[in-house]
């Protein structure tokens, strides 16, 4: 018995008890109004629920009454072996030890689909992160992003949302023009602009640049060399960050140019839209939004004095495109310099009639700090002033940098320990569950040379304290996937793995699959495997999730 059925057949059970009650004007109640945990105490029971005490007063009961009724009722479903009351409501349940294994052949026959829903077909999503500017290597920030932003679209698509992964490419504006004039002092010879940018790369760039330019590119003017160096380093920039980011793992749907708000007209309509429905006016020469009647602190210059337009103009334009394409849901992955921005972009939501955190989200990413025998690493070889992507894959590879950087939640600052990714040791979380993974295709193999297969399945016989706890845990990964889904948060679904994994491991210790010696091979034995390869599914499964291999062999 799955969680899905346990609620609904808890539903069945509270809703007449409920409505005699109430004389039949309890109210409708559904299964979310009946929630279910897993006791952090096992002996207590499978699982738990606090729906006497949240429904008593509504429905003019004692508590504890009210609990020893649905008690009663809930005992006699098929599957639940018994049913205690504690404290002053809660109640525990606990399933047969047979409804209890039945998840294992579950899992293995629902395979790589275990733990996915269509519970959000209706989601049409854009999900935007990275969006490095094209003026260098992708930094820790944004490779923490790159990790994060795609574990999360893989989560989001289990649970059926259509899912667009889009990168913003900003090649409009002030950094592309100390891009430029960086590539262009690298190309003569001369030292870096005060505010350019400056490492190996831009010496590579710019040799590439001066290689793949039709004709004498030191024959133009200063001008048009400059507008050379941009258009062909900002191409051949964006084709190394994007190799970067393929080689880590993370491909993207759509690039979308910056550029081309500003040449389409996208900006004019985006305005024009607004005024249209009475957010924008005229004050000392320039074009405001007014943002402030939103939730904004104050009103914001979308087109300033000298008509060009300011930084925001492109936001509004921007949103509008992706609402006009069809996306339901708009998420932006920033920063976290972007702390401020928030408000002012869910001003934008409302005032094109949107809803604020349901049309549009935002999620920030704080800072990511790499550390070496105890010393923060703080410059990159390539990059001179920065760590990149390919400094961290090429110290721990791509599993162990995208495991570490989703495993922890995204709006807290992460330290990443280069020696203990590089351990082959339990210690090294990645490794953990990576090596529990390999272990179940170990167990497999042994079982096949041993004549355990997966023939006969008594799911009665997994009955071992610590079988009842892995069953336990493996049932919730569809929560798990879904309630991650819900926040955003990648992050619990490699909690979730590490808790999973130190609980395979117990039950290897403990539970044997091949019989030993010259003991006869038995139901129980092949039952195990059952077990065994569900175990790997689900730990494959989540792996997938985060984007990270999942070996049979370490």
């Amino acid at each position: 018995m799955d969680p899905e059925a346990l609620s609904a057949a808890l539903l069945a059970v509270v809703t007449p008890i409920a409505e005699a009650r109430r004389e039949g004007s309890a109210g409708a109640l559904s299964a979310s109004d009946l929630p279910l945990e897993r006791p952090k105490n096992r002996d207590h029971g499978d699982w738990a629920s606090n729906v006497a005490l949240r429904l008593a007063k509504t429905v003019g009961a004692n508590p504890r009454e009210f609990a020893a009724e649905i008690a009663e009722g809930l005992a006699a479903v098929d599957g639940v072996a018994s049913v205690e009351v504690a404290g002053p409501g809660f109640i525990n349940i606990r399933l047969d030890a047979a409804t209890a294994g039945a998840l294992a052949k579950t899992i293995v026959d629902a395979g790589a689909a275990f733990g996915t829903n269509t519970s959000r077909a209706d989601e049409v999503i854009n999900l935007e992160f990275v969006s490095a500017n094209p003026t260098g290597p992708i930094h820790l920030g944004g490779t923490r992003w790159a990790a994060v932003g795609d574990s999360l679209a893989r989560i989001l698509t289990a649970q059926g949302a259509h899912v667009t992964r889009e990168y913003y490419f900003n090649d409009h504006g002030a950094q592309i023009d100390r891009f430029a004039r960086s590539l262009v002092a690298a190309h003569e010879g001369a030292p870096t602009p005060e505010d350019g940018y400056g490492g190996e790369y831009i010496g590579d760039i710019a040799r590439r640049v001066a290689l793949a330019y039709q004709g004498d590119i030191d024959a133009l003017d200063p001008g048009a060399k400059q507008e050379a160096f941009r258009a062909l380093g900002v191409g051949f920039m964006f084709e190394e960050i994007k190799k970067s980011l393929h080689e880590f793992g993370v491909d993207f749907d759509v690039y979308f140019h910056e550029n081309d708000l500003h040449d389409s007209g996208a900006v004019e309509r985006a305005v024009q839209r607004l005024r249209d429905l009475g957010h924008i006016y005229e004050a000392e020469g320039a074009t405001w939004l007014r943002s402030s009647e939103f939730g904004d602190d104050k009103d914001r210059v979308v087109i300033k004095s000298d008509g060009n337009a300011a930084y925001i103009s492109g936001d509004l334009a921007y949103y509008l495109d992706k609402r006009e394409r069809g996306f339901n849901r708009c998420i932006i992955m920033l920063g976290a310099d972007h702390h401020g921005y928030v408000q002012r972009l869910m001003a934008m939501c409302a005032a094109f009639g949107d809803e604020p955190y349901v049309n549009l989200q935002v999620l920030i990413g704080q800072l990511v700090n790499l550390v070496k025998d105890g010393q923060p690493v703080r410059m990159s070889k390539r990059a001179g002033t920065v760590v990149t992507m390919e400094d961290l894959v090429e110290i721990v590879g791509v599993d162990a940098a995208r495991y570490a950087l989703t495993r922890s939640s995204a709006d807290s600052n992460l330290d990443v320990d280069l020696d203990v990714l590089q351990k082959r040791t339990n210690d090294n979380p990645v490794f953990y569950v990576q090596y529990a993974h390999a272990r179940t295709h170990n167990v497999a193999r042994n079982a096949a040379a041993s004549g355990v297969d997966r023939s006969e399945f008594a799911p009665e016989m997994l009955s071992h304290e610590t079988e009842s706890a892995l069953l336990g845990a493996l049932q919730e990964f569809p929560r798990v996937v879904a309630f991650a889904a819900e926040v955003r948060e990648p992050h619990r679904i490699a909690r979730y793995l590490e808790e999973l994994s130190g609980l395979y491991h117990r039950w290897y210790d403990n539970c044997r699959v091949i019989p030993l010696g010259e003991q006869p091979v038995e139901p129980v034995h092949h039952t195990r495997l059952w077990l065994n390869d569900a175990a790997g599914q689900v730990l494959r499964n989540g792996l997938g999730l985060l984007g990270v291999g999942a070996p049979e062999r370490m």
